[in-house]
């Protein structure tokens, strides 16, 4: 996939030189802004790696590769594929976690109002870490930016039984929060927090909130490499994560 993205890469270098000041899901931070990749654009997700530690020294290793098209003014689809490996004590287990495809849509430029954007996305039960049912998540976006800061505020439902959530630990009935970052143009660098509230789906009635902070760094015009770190503040199971990704934006020659 990669060696495919780079023979076909065209001269898109003033899109892709941005790419540190598009905040995805889960690079590295859980929330995301309102704004998708460029129409005709993609974006390889190619090394999106996260690491959980959980309780009773559970680890958790994950990781989405991800392609993303800008296939209309303003929107994106993407499709991912969660792979998950397990060692908890000894015993370790590894497969799929589903298959992910999501579309987002920004509904304005930022003026005097907030940028918004809606986004769905689709889990399928594909694989041994797999929900046993197609979940459905719907999302709501806005992004606001000032001088000295940007934020943003997420909030998300997903459709589905509960029962049939398995092993699928990154699904929520419902999750809101907000995330603030600080971009340095000069040094093609984001740095960011957020704060986020969750009700995981199977884990009882009381919503689990976490906090995390990371970064987003443009290595070369087309890529961008990101990290972050964060910890689960209530509940019985306190997992700390780290996160570490990179994605290599691209397009073909015979668009302009």
């Amino acid at each position: 996939m990669l060696a495919l993205a780079t023979l076909v890469a065209a001269p898109r270098a003033a899109v892709a030189q941005t790419d540190y000041y598009n905040t995805d899901r889960g690079r590295p931070f859980h929330i995301e802004d309102a704004y998708p990749v460029e129409r005709r654009a993609f974006e390889l997700q190619a090394a999106p790696l996260r690491l959980e530690r959980g309780a009773g020294g559970v680890y958790h290793w994950s990781v989405e590769p991800e392609l993303a098209y800008g296939i209309l003014p303003r929107t994106q689809i993407e499709v991912g594929v969660p792979l998950s490996y397990v060692d908890a004590a000894g015993t370790r287990t590894y497969g799929m976690g589903g298959i992910d495809v999501s579309m987002l849509h920004n509904l304005n430029v930022e003026t005097s109002i907030p940028a918004l954007a809606v986004g769905a996305r689709a889990l399928l039960p594909v694989g041994k870490f797999a929900p046993g049912q197609t979940f459905f998540t719907f999302t709501g976006i806005a992004t606001r930016t000032f001088t000295w800061m940007r934020f943003h505020v997420n909030g998300g439902y997903t459709v589905g039984e509960s029962s049939s959530a398995g092993d699928a630990s990154e699904l929520s009935r419902w999750s809101a929060g907000i995330a603030m970052d600080r971009t340095f143009p000069l040094r093609s660098l984001l740095v960011g927090a957020e704060v986020v509230a969750q009700q995981v789906l199977g884990g009882g009635d009381n919503p689990a909130y976490v906090a995390g902070t990371g970064f987003r760094y443009q290595r070369s015009p087309r890529w961008a490499i990101d990290a972050g770190i964060g910890k689960r503040l209530t509940g019985d199971d306190r997992a700390w994560y780290v996160t570490f990704g990179s994605a290599y934006a691209f397009g073909f020659p015979w668009h302009p």
